[in-house]
Order: structure tokens, then C-alpha cells, then sequence
């Protein structure tokens, strides 16, 4: 777009924030380099939504590619030069690294047929107004309650902690409720205390306004 880009990706190594250091790096440095500028193009970390493939990738890539046309740098989506549409609605000039088979294939076997029902497919998506990512869960994770489900072990993993944001790994984290669904002893409710704060990221208000005590005695009990 014109300040900013979108990119639908799959990665089958836990290395989207590497991988994304690695773009924006070389970006900026060619930026730099042929305007004579410093500093950075990009500000601030990467927003990334996980996508459920099999229920909603198909839509989300209608989506994007729409988006220049609905933002009115377009007439048609394939005269915006940065978009994968061309490339897969036609199978002229399609990058190595540009996968276009399986979004054709959703379609039909038959490649020239699979074009045409594409094609059609990204026209009518001109009359869907919202954005496919105002489904996603906590506007993070978009795909159906098995696939939020599946997800919460992930991203509670701690060694795989470090490719999830803050927001997305509070997503699959279990309500208060269910925290502390049970606790009847002090010393097993201040276990859970610690538990919700540092484990799970609940703030010393939310906790102290569950159990019904002031976020200083929470503070204290976590610091205990």
C-alpha cells in the first residue's frame, strides 16, 4: 500500500519475527541507500494475525489483493504492480518465491480453468465490504474454535513463546474464572495469584477485582 504492506505467509520453522527482521532490514538499507536517507522506513513491531488455512485463507487472500482497489490506488487489482493477483490470475511472470498453485488449485485442477474461477471469485468479492480479520479472536488469531483451541497449548509453550506477541499468547490464556475455579484455602489462592500475573498477564487490578481484594494486597502476595 502506500505506507505500508501487507504479506500473507506461511511458515513451516517457528522464524516469522527473524524472517521479518531479515525483510524490513534490507528494505531500509536499500531505501536508504538509493535516497541517501538514515534511519528507519518501518516503525514499531510487525502486526501478524495466525490464520486457520483450510476455513478462512481463501477469503483473507480475496481480501488483500481487493485492498488497493478499495483504497483507490486501482481501478482493478491487477494494475496495482505489488500484488500477487497477476501473477496468479494469469501464471505470466510469477516469482520463485510467489506461491500460486494452492490458492489456484482451491478452484479447480485444471490450471486455465482454475484461473477464470479465481478471477470471479476476487470480482465478487468487490461487493464484501468488512475485513475478514474482524473475525479473528482478540483481532489476532482468525479461524474457527477448534483451531483457537489447538492454538493455546502453542502459544502457552514456552519454547516457542518468543514467536507470539504479548496480545496473541493472552488469547489462549484461560480466563480468571477458570483459574481459580475451586480455590478454597489461602495458600492455594495465593498460588493462583502468582499463577494469573506472571504466567498469564493478568494485571494486579484484574486479579484483586476478581478475588475481591485492593491490587496493593495482590502486589504483596506476588511479591511474597
Amino acid at each position: 500500500m502506500d505506507n505500508h504492506y501487507h504479506l500473507l505467509i506461511e511458515t513451516p520453522e517457528g522464524n516469522l519475527s527473524a524472517g521479518m527482521r531479515q525483510l524490513n532490514g534490507v528494505y531500509t538499507q536499500t531505501v536508504n541507500r538509493t535516497y541517501s536517507k538514515v534511519g528507519h522506513v518501518f516503525q514499531g513491531r510487525f502486526k501478524s494475525f495466525v490464520v486457520e488455512k483450510e476455513s478462512y485463507l481463501l477469503e483473507l487472500c480475496r481480501y488483500l489483493v481487493l485492498n488497493p482497489v478499495r483504497a483507490g490506488s486501482c481501478s482493478k487489482p491487477e494494475e496495482w504492480l505489488w500484488s500477487s493477483y497477476a501473477a496468479t490470475a494469469s501464471g505470466k511472470n510469477v516469482p520463485a518465491w510467489l506461491t500460486v498453485d494452492w490458492v489456484l488449485f482451491q478452484f479447480s485442477k485444471r490450471r486455465t480453468e482454475a484461473q477464470k474461477s479465481y478471477r470471479d471469485f476476487v470480482f465478487d468479492g468487490l461487493e464484501v465490504k468488512d475485513s475478514p480479520l474482524k473475525k479473528a479472536a482478540g483481532q489476532l488469531i482468525l479461524g474457527g474454535q477448534n483451531f483457537i483451541d489447538s492454538l493455546k497449548l502453542k502459544i502457552m509453550d514456552k519454547s516457542e513463546i518468543k514467536e507470539f506477541s504479548r496480545q496473541q499468547r493472552l488469547v489462549g490464556r484461560p480466563s480468571l474464572n477458570e483459574l481459580f475455579q475451586g480455590e478454597k484455602d489461602k495458600v492455594s489462592r495465593n498460588q493462583t495469584i502468582k499463577l494469573a500475573h506472571l504466567d498469564y498477564g493478568y494485571s494486579l487490578k484484574e486479579i484483586g477485582d476478581h478475588v475481591g481484594r485492593h491490587y496493593s494486597t495482590i502486589s504483596r502476595i506476588v511479591s511474597s
